[in-house]
Order: C-alpha cells, then structure tokens, then sequence
C-alpha cells in the first residue's frame, strides 16, 4: 500500500469515494493483514469492496469463488468499467476465450479471479492454481456468499463443503469468508468447514433502517390488492417472489393484462431469455420482476423500491436476504409479506420430501421462526433481529407492528406461570407443549409424563391458546427465553429467566387489541368497499374524459379518485376538501362524482331485518334454556334455519348474549376476520379461517356486530 498515503487515498483512487462506510476498514485492515476473515454484512453494506480493495493493494491474485455466474459477471463488468483488472472463468466461455484470460493472469494484468466453486476440483483449474502460486503468487481467497457452506443456512451448496480441500493444499493462503446472513450456528459452521484460523471476525448490524417492513394477510382478494400496490408505485423497479414457475408466469401474465410492465424470472426459462428479461429488469425497461427464489443473488441493482413475497419462504433468513435486495442505495424501501396460514402446509409438505432426518428437524425449526415473524405482533425489527442474535429495543417506526402498535400491557404474572411451567417441566420441551400444561390439556404425552400433575398444570385456562403463545414469543425475542438450535425447539431458562421468577424483573408485551364492532366493520369497509367505489369512480372518469376529449388524468388523478373512495364526501364543502378538487374542477366535474358516491353509500346501507312470528317462537323457546338442537327437534326445523332466526334476533338486539351461541375465544378470531376481509361474503371469511368454524359461527358474531355498531 506504500504507493497511497491511506486506504481513504487508495479508496478513492480505484473507487472514487471519500469515505468507508460503517464496518468496512475493519475487516480491509484485517485483510491486508493476511489474517482469516469471517464478516457478516447486511446487504447494502458494502461487502464487495472489503475484499476487492485488498485484493488490489496486495501482490498477486486473489480468487473469489461466487456461486452464480450472474453474481461473476456483474460483479467483474463493475471492476473492470472502474478500469481494474478482475476476469472470470465459467461455463460461458469457449476455449480461447479462457486461454486468453489464463495469459493474462500471468502477464499481471489480473487482480481478482472469480470462479464457481465447483471449479476449482477441476484438474486443470487445480494445476492453474498451482502455476499461480508458484508464480505471479496466490494471495488470497474470498468466499462470498460463505453461508451455503452450512447445512444450517438456508442456501446450503454441497459443493461449498469441499471448500476445506483447498485451504489443506494452500495453508498459508488467507482465506476470507463473507455473508449478508448467519445465525451464530452458521457462523460456527462456517469457521469449521472453512478451517479458518484464528479468524478476525466482523459483524455489523442487521438492522437495515431504510426499509419498511409489513405482512398483510392473503385471502381471494390478494391479487386485488398487490395490483393496488404495484400501480401506486408505478414506474418503480420491485421484485414479486413465488414459490412455483407455475405461480411466476401465472402472476406475471395477470400483471400485464392489467396494464402493468412485468416479467417473469424462473429457471424453466430459456437462458438466453432469462439473461434478456434480467438485462431489461436492470436497464429499468421493465419495473417488475415477477420470480422465483432464483432471482436476484448477485443483481446489482440498489435502486429496487419494493419486494414482494406473494408465498411464505420457507425460513427466516432467506426471508431477510430476499427482502434485503430493495433499498440497497440506501432510500426508502417496502418489503411486504403476503400470509395465510395455508401456506404453511405446502412448505411442510416440501420439508417431508428431504430424506434426512436432521434436515426435516432443522427445516421445520426454521419455518417455524418464519411463521413466528408473519404472525408476531412485536416489532418486525426485533423479531428479525433477534433471530440472528442482535438485540433490538423495538418501537422501529418501520414496520407495520411499530406504525399501528398494539397496547403494552403488563404480563409479569403470566410470564412466571410460563417460566415456571418450562422448569418444571425440566426445561425438555417446546412452546406448544409448555401451553398445553399450562391449559391443561388432556393429551396422552402429558398424561404419560405425568405433567397432569404438576402445580403448573391447567392454571393458564384465563387465557387462549394464541395469548399464551404471543407471550412465548415475546418472551424469546425480548431474550427472557432461550430455546435451543439443534433442530429441536426446547425452551431453556436463562439468567434473565430467573430475575422474572425471582420477581426481580417485570414483563411487558404488547397484545391484540380487541376493536369495538364500529371499529371492525368500518376497517372491512375502508379496505374492500373503498375499492369497489375507487373502480366505479374510474369508470366514471374514464367515460366523462371521453366525452370531453381530455386524457382522464386531467379530470381527476388516481391519488384524488383514492381519497373519494375513502372519504366519501356527501356534500360539496366535503367533497371541496378533498386534496386535487378546485372550484373549477368541482364546477366542471364535481357533480357527476358527489352523485356517484352518495349513491354508493347508500347502496351499502341493507335495511335491518324485521322479526316475525317464527322467529319470535324460535325466541320464546331459546329463552326456556333450550339449544339450537333442542329447538330444531322441537321445531320439526333444521339447526341452520334455527341458527338463521337467531342471527336475526342478535341483529335486532332480541338476543344479547352471544357467549352461549359461540365461544368468546371464537368471537375473537372470527371479529379478526371481518376485520380483515369484510363482513359481505361468508365464504370468503370461511376460506380466511381455514374453515375452522361453521357459517352459523359467522352469521351469528356478524349479527351482533351490526347490532353493537348501530347501537353504539
């Protein structure tokens, strides 16, 4: 490095910035040490450069083997535009080609070698490294994307476990080893199978504070409202994830019928054409990439505002990896989550095709965390964050748990029933079988492990299962929990465990908060009538600009038509507050639109049902203490049409107890449906509740919703 004053100097001469980012001559210092590296890097952090900037200070190659070759020649095309001397060899060149970037190797001329792993237990390649060596001298290796080499990561590569043949033939050869991500048993992991030595280890946080993280839930209309998501970020470069090639091009060719620029990315696809679209995808020709898991890895692309998993991943940390490829130049980003717990069965269902009994274990405790984040109610931040081992003290103000947080309420009692259950339990079990002591389930594991009759046994009935597991994993994302990683999800008390047993540390978590049933149906219609109207608001648009010879964006914008449909103005001073309506606009248009949405409202607007005198005998036997069963006997009437009368007189509050006709745990979850999809269609809330419970269940918590809403 004598040739510059300092790294900043040489930094700025090969590269042409100022300043290291956060982490990055740490482990460049390291380097030029000719010490072994391990650097976990988040994405976006610059790890690229702590190995190429060495690599060009020091005499000699270095070889940096990169597992795609998208990832070589991205990465190359970017050295060499700089003007510094990088190559690759792979598949994709013919003989000369590789005999020239061989002679150039040797004339000096080359820095930095990339190569596919596999590569290099070729002969030819291993005689190469030996001429090299001998020669022109082997500075270094780089292992990039170092986490495959793990059966514990969620990329492991067979082909990277022979990794450690090379450092055996080259012992005095430093050997770096960079990720984006790695829990600390594939950091382990790493460090064995790389057989570094005493490794200089850097890790910078996780946390990447640009991003905004968010999961919404997945049901008939998703479709509907990823379209939504896609158009108000028009023009915008983002990645839509699926699980299948089927799913790809389904969802691709749905994407363009409706007006968006999208194309799909999968391995089924020609190279040729994959390379094209990839090429289109950078060059910002086409904003969306719709793709499978494939995509991605290696891009350069730091201008990508939005990721979209459309399918749950099957792991957390692919998951953070994924979802870390938006933002990468630092701007804001949207990483969204589409989750029905549907999803789950079809990756337990991939999970039961590995043969290996270890890896089905690791791989359900994997996706087990995955769902943990989809369903957590923490902070996104934390949850991620704690499963790489990072503490995190939440309140982001970049998730959705952060934006619409849930009330913090004190769980200290509750907390010591659940530590308490886990000792004596003799910290040998998991979560789901810590709670069903706790509820006192009759289950014949618990009966044989005589578990029944412990102290702890059945003192949790106070509160659902779901509550119980919230606070469990509160419990382990606060850390006030350990569980092991060895593919078994046993819950294991630590220090921190103790002080709450010991009444020395209080607990606090934030929990569901139950809306009032204004609060649930006034959500079901802002976000599925709001956009019917928005769609009929377009159609009205579209035929005024055509009648007045104008494009429809110069009568209202869809940001305007979004407000209407919210809003809902009923008069005209309202309909003048809504942002893009002047007094012209209103005087040339306004009318039409006003008129349109007050017919609207009032088409949602169904007159209460009237009981009659079927329904009142139905009544009059019901508050005799008869079931539904007994009144449908007695009734020579089916238990459905007794259930019917019922919903009626719930709805016009005959009937005020709801708790006899269906469990209050059941409320709760079938109000969280009406939340989220709608009150309108039946089937539809079936379908989101995983047809858990029956359309009576439905009809009658509906019932008294409308009822409580109006009286309210």
């Amino acid at each position: 490095m004598s040739q510059f004053p300092s790294l900043e100097a040489a930094l700025k001469h090969f590269f042409g910035y100022d300043n290291f980012r956060h982490g990055q001559k740490a482990v460049i210092t390291a380097a030029l040490e000719n010490r072994d590296v391990l650097a976990l890097m988040p994405t976006g952090a610059g790890k690229s450069l702590c190995f190429q900037l060495p690599a060009l200070l020091k005499p000699g190659l270095t070889v940096v083997i990169s597992p795609l070759i998208a990832l070589m020649q991205d990465q190359v095309d970017a050295l060499t535009d700089n003007g510094i001397g990088a190559t690759f060899l792979n598949s994709t060149l013919n003989l000369d080609q590789a005999r020239s970037r061989i002679q150039a190797i040797f004339n000096g001329n080359i820095k930095l070698l990339y190569v596919a792993p596999e590569r290099l237990f070729n002969e030819g390649f291993q005689q190469l490294l030996t001429d090299v060596d001998q020669t022109i001298g082997l500075t270094g290796f780089v292992v990039d994307e170092a986490h495959c080499v793990s059966e514990w990561g969620h990329d492991f590569r067979p082909e990277y476990r022979q990794l450690s043949r090379i450092r055996r033939r080259y012992p005095r050869t430093p050997c770096q080893a960079f990720t984006a991500t790695a829990t600390q048993r594939v950091r382990e992991d790493i460090i064995d199978q790389l057989a570094l030595q005493n490794p200089s280890f850097h890790c910078t946080s996780f946390n990447r504070p640009n991003l905004y993280y968010e999961v919404l839930p997945k049901d008939r209309k998703s479709y509907t409202q990823l379209l939504c998501y896609v158009r108000q970020r028009r023009g915008q470069p983002g990645i839509i994830y699926c699980s299948s090639r089927k799913k790809v091009d389904e969802l691709a060719d749905r994407l363009k019928q409706d007006g968006v620029k999208a194309l799909p990315y999968h391995a089924g696809l020609a190279d040729r054409l994959r390379a094209d679209y990839q090429e289109q995808f950078i060059r910002d020709d086409v904003p969306v990439m719709v793709a499978t898991v494939a995509f991605g890895m290696g891009i350069n692309k730091p201008d990508v505002r939005f990721v979209v998993h459309y399918d749950l991943p099957t792991n957390l940390e692919r998951y953070y990896q994924e979802s870390g490829r938006a933002g990468r130049d630092g701007e804001p980003a949207h990483c969204t989550l589409f989750y029905r717990a549907g999803d789950i069965k079809r990756a337990e269902y991939f999970i039961e095709l590995k043969e290996d009994e270890q890896e089905k274990r690791i791989a359900y405790q994997q996706l087990q965390k995955m769902i943990d984040y989809a369903e957590g109610i923490d902070c996104r931040r934390t949850i991620q964050l704690s499963y790489f081992g990072e503490q995190f003290p939440g309140d982001c103000g970049g998730c959705d748990n952060c934006q619409n947080p849930r009330p913090v309420e004190d769980w200290t009692i509750e907390a010591q029933k659940f530590l308490s259950c886990v000792a004596r339990c003799r910290e040998r079990y998991g979560m789901t079988y810590i709670i069903d002591v706790l509820r006192g389930s009759k289950k014949e594991k618990i009966i044989q492990n005589g578990h029944h009759q412990l102290s702890t046994y059945g003192i949790g009935l106070d509160h659902p299962k779901e509550a119980w597991k919230n606070l469990g994993r509160s419990l382990l994302h606060q850390g006030l929990v350990a569980e092991t990683s060895d593919g078994y999800r046993v819950l294991k008390l630590n220090a921190r465990s103790w002080e709450i047993l010991r009444q020395q540390k209080t607990v606090k978590i934030a929990v569901e908060r139950r809306q009032t049933a204004q609060e649930i149906l006034g959500i079901s219609e802002s976000r599925l009538d709001a956009k019917i109207l928005f769609g009929q608001l377009r159609q009205l648009r579209k035929q005024l600009a055509d009648a007045n010879w104008v494009a429809p964006y110069m009568i209202f914008s869809d940001a305007t038509l979004r407000q209407m449909a919210t809003r809902r103005p009923r008069t005209q001073a309202d309909f003048c507050l809504i942002s893009g309506v002047t007094s012209a606009k209103y005087q040339g248009y306004g009318e039409p639109f006003l008129a349109a949405i007050q017919e609207f409202c009032a088409s949602q607007q169904p007159p209460k049902p009237q009981v009659n005198g079927t329904q009142l005998l139905t009544l009059q036997l019901y508050q005799q203490g008869l079931s539904v069963t007994e009144i449908a006997k007695r009734r020579s009437l089916t238990a459905g049409t007794i259930n019917e009368h019922l919903a009626t007189l719930l709805q016009n509050g005959e009937i005020t107890d709801l708790d006899r006709l269906v469990k209050p745990a059941a409320q709760v979850e079938i109000e969280k449906a009406i939340a989220t999809v709608g009150a309108e269609s039946l089937a539809q809330l079936r379908e989101h509740l995983q047809e858990k419970y029956s359309y009576d269940a439905i009809k009658l918590v509906r019932a008294k919703l409308l009822q409580t809403a109006k009286s309210a």
